[in-house]
């Protein structure tokens, strides 16, 4: 039996993130200002084919899957990522952060989208905040760091968007925030989740040693219709 995990985008489209979603009972994809991930819920060429019909013509999507996927001619590859997906299962009381944690709200997003797009975290636009919990750390008025949830799958919560200015890297702000997400998420009876490149060594070695696991690999197919 296929772990909710397994396919993290689609459980998350028919469960947490519902009420951004758009499509059927077999392919549902994000709002595009909100995210480029979409899912089908099983990896048929039937589902390929429902998914382009009814995906928009002129933006990119992402699949996420747990193995190797063979993509149908119908849709052009523009890129894979292979990466890992990790799981927090210990459990842990708040953590006292060493610098103020400020809730992050829509007149923050021109500073959120100037500093993934310095950064490069993942995708992140206009309405990704939409997704919620995201909280950040701030140097007078500018924010420096940053990090949120993404894809709610039924009782898991995906951390995202982990993120700090390269003139403030060093001072633990990328731990205490993802530390605070965690005390979040498991205060609300989650199960805290990532997903970081297979070749980000330096990110695998940090969250290991904060005691996230691997689960399992997993792969980032970006596509267009052809």
């Amino acid at each position: 039996m296929k772990h909710i995990l397994d396919n993290p985008a689609w459980n998350a489209l028919c469960s947490g993130n519902s009420q951004l979603s758009v499509g059927t009972e077999t392919a549902k994809y994000f709002v595009a200002e909100v995210s480029p991930f979409a899912g089908i819920q099983e990896n048929t060429p039937e589902n390929f084919d429902h998914l382009h019909q009814i995906a928009p013509s002129d933006s990119a999507v992402i699949l996420i899957a747990d193995e190797p996927l063979t993509i149908p001619e119908s849709w052009k590859i523009l890129n894979r990522i292979d990466g890992f997906q990790m799981v927090y299962t210990k459990r842990i009381d708040p953590v006292p952060p060493t610098a103020p944690i400020v809730p992050l709200t829509e007149q923050h997003v021109p500073q959120m989208l100037a500093l993934t797009k310095l950064t490069n975290p993942g995708p992140f636009s206009r309405r990704t905040i939409e997704f919620g919990h995201y909280e950040g750390i701030f140097e007078g008025d500018a924010l420096v760091a940053m990090t949120g949830q993404r894809l709610h799958a039924f009782d898991f919560a995906e951390i995202s968007a982990v993120c700090t200015h390269p003139d403030y890297l060093g001072k633990g702000y990328a731990r205490q925030l993802i530390l605070n997400q965690i005390y979040r998420i498991q205060a609300n009876a989650g199960t805290p989740y990532l997903h970081v490149r297979s070749d980000n060594t330096r990110a695998i070695g940090v969250y290991e040693a904060m005691g996230f696991e691997r689960r399992t690999e997993i792969y980032f197919y970006v596509l267009f219709k052809n």
